[in-house]
C-alpha cells in the first residue's frame, strides 16, 4: 500500500515543520517531521550517535538509517493508531532529502503534492538561531553549522524538486507572516480533496 503523501520542502528555517504541524492537526492529516524523530533517539543509541555526527557538522545523515528509522516511525505510529493510511493524508517534512531516499521510498509514497517554501537567507538564518534557543536545537546554534547546511540543502536536498517534476510543486514564500503562507498552502490543499 502506498501513503498518500504530501511533502513540505525547502531549506532549513522555511517553515516545514511549522506548516507541517498545522496541517497535521487537521482531521486526515498525520504530520511526520524526520528531524523530530532522530532528535528524540537517546543521543547513546547507535542511530542517536549517527544522528549527532552527522548534524553537529552540517551533513546529512545517510540515506538507509535515515529511511529505516522512518519506517520504524511510521509503523509503531499505525500500530498505536496515531495513523490510519487508509484514512489520512501523509505529511512529511525532512524526508526525503535527496534523490537516493526519494527513490528508496517510491514503492511506499503516493506524493499528491509538494509544497515549495521558499524564504530569503537572511530570514532563514534568522529562524535557525531563534529556534535553536526557544527549542533546544543544537544543530542550529552554530553559524558555521547553518551555513553548512543550507550548502548541503542546494547541493542534495534542492534537486528532490525534479525527481518529483512540477506539476506536483506549490512554491509558497514564507518571508510574509505565517498565517498568510498557510493560507496559501491551504488553498491548494483544499483543491487535492
Amino acid at each position: 500500500m502506498k501513503y498518500r503523501t504530501i511533502l513540505m520542502f525547502g531549506a532549513p528555517g522555511s517553515g516545514k515543520g511549522t506548516h507541517g504541524r498545522n496541517l497535521g492537526v487537521i482531521p486526515g492529516f498525520f504530520h511526520c517531521a524526520c528531524g523530530d524523530v532522530f532528535r528524540s533517539l537517546r543521543p547513546d543509541s547507535p542511530l542517536g550517535k549517527t544522528f549527532l555526527e552527522y548534524s553537529s557538522r552540517g551533513a546529512l545523515v545517510p540515506d538507509q538509517p535515515a529511511i529505516e528509522l522512518w519506517r520504524q516511525f511510521i509503523d509503531s505510529s499505525t500500530k498505536i493508531g496515531r495513523f490510519h493510511p487508509g484514512e489520512d493524508t501523509l505529511v512529511l517534512d525532512g524526508i526525503p532529502r535527496s534523490v537516493p531516499q526519494a527513490e528508496m521510498l517510491s514503492d511506499t509514497l503516493d506524493v499528491v503534492a509538494m509544497f515549495y517554501l521558499t524564504s530569503s537567507r537572511e530570514n532563514l538564518v534568522a529562524r535557525m538561531q531563534r529556534r535553536a534557543i526557544k527549542d533546544n536545537r543544537l544543530d542550529d546554534a552554530n553559524l558555521d553549522t547553518i551555513r553548512q547546511r543550507l550548502k548541503t540543502y542546494e547541493k542534495e536536498t534542492k534537486p528532490v524538486i525534479n525527481f518529483y517534476g512540477k506539476k506536483l510543486v506549490h512554491r509558497i514564500n514564507t518571508d510574509q507572516p505565517p498565517v498568510k503562507t498557510f493560507f496559501d498552502i491551504l488553498k491548494h490543499v483544499v483543491k487535492l480533496a
